[in-house]
């Protein structure tokens, strides 16, 4: 089967109409918390045992952005620092339960938004949807080594 020649515009479509239903979900949350906070929260959640300099890693940005950020989620109560138990030296990056609860919270939210288009998909196209996303992701994970091989630090 040919590929059409608007493949790539069609995805990045599709994802550009994603981001907006994911982001309708997100701004109808009632937690004033950024969208880089939010991915911060998500890292560290993700990451356990994570400290600033791998946040600052996981990032891309320099260690000084990677701490202002937090200090910005520990002063709303959505991150604590605590010193590790096996070296005290270092700090490890902690969500508190309300973290984890708005994570939990915007998680549903978005998943709603998502199945609400979804259901306004005939059953076929939603059955090829599915196929077409798992062997997109299995193609995007045999290249995501090479990607990001030439990272440079950013602030945020």
């Amino acid at each position: 089967m040919e590929r059409p020649p608007n493949l790539a515009a069609a995805i990045e479509s599709a994802a550009e109409a994603l981001i907006g239903v994911l982001d309708s979900a997100t701004s109808r949350h009632t937690v004033s918390v950024s969208p880089t906070q939010l991915r911060v929260l998500s890292l560290i959640v993700s990451h356990p045992d994570t400290n600033v300099n791998r946040l600052a890693e996981l990032l891309d940005v320099v260690p000084s952005s990677a701490s202002r950020l937090c200090d910005r989620l520990e002063a709303v109560g959505l991150l604590r620092r605590v010193a590790d138990p096996r070296d005290r030296r270092e700090v490890r990056l902690i969500p508190t339960a309300a973290a984890d609860t708005l994570l939990r919270d915007l998680q549903q939210r978005r998943h709603r938004a998502v199945q609400a288009v979804l259901d306004r998909m005939p059953n076929r196209a939603q059955h090829e949807l599915l196929l077409a996303l798992v062997a997109f992701s299995q193609a995007a994970a045999a290249v995501a080594p090479q990607a990001g091989s030439d990272s440079t630090a950013r602030t945020a």
